[in-house]
């Protein structure tokens, strides 16, 4: 979380400490998790700035520990093309990139349809 961007942090009771503390632990978690990711798929939806930013550096922390993140998928599911997602998930990463721009009503859907598709899986009647 970046401190001050959301109205919670202005609430007078908002405590800074128990904030970060928890921001860093969200941070170890999703970087073991993408130490991880060696043949798996993250998924970037509808963040701009904060998560595009936060995956990258947890992956080269991942990286730099000597985790072997190489053979992955990376997709970005937006209504609009942003800078950060197009160059720190799709591009830098390395891996495949998967770039799908519109309305997340209408993409997670499909998304969601095509890998049941792909997994030969069918829709929970």
């Amino acid at each position: 979380m970046a401190i001050g961007s959301d109205i919670v942090h202005m609430h007078p009771n908002a405590d800074g400490a128990a904030i970060g503390a928890a921001t860093m632990a969200d941070f170890r978690l999703l970087a073991a998790l993408v130490g991880e990711l060696e043949g798996g798929v993250y998924l970037n939806v509808g963040s701009a700035v904060v998560l595009p930013e936060t995956f990258l550096k947890a992956l080269n922390l991942a990286r730099n520990v000597g985790r072997r993140v190489k053979d992955f998928t990376t997709a970005n599911l937006d209504q609009i093309r942003h800078y950060r997602p197009l160059v720190n998930v799709l591009k830098r990463p390395g891996g495949r990139a998967l770039e799908l721009t519109g309305q997340h009503e209408i993409l997670v859907p499909l998304l969601r349809l095509a890998v049941l598709d792909r997994l030969g899986m069918r829709e929970p009647e």
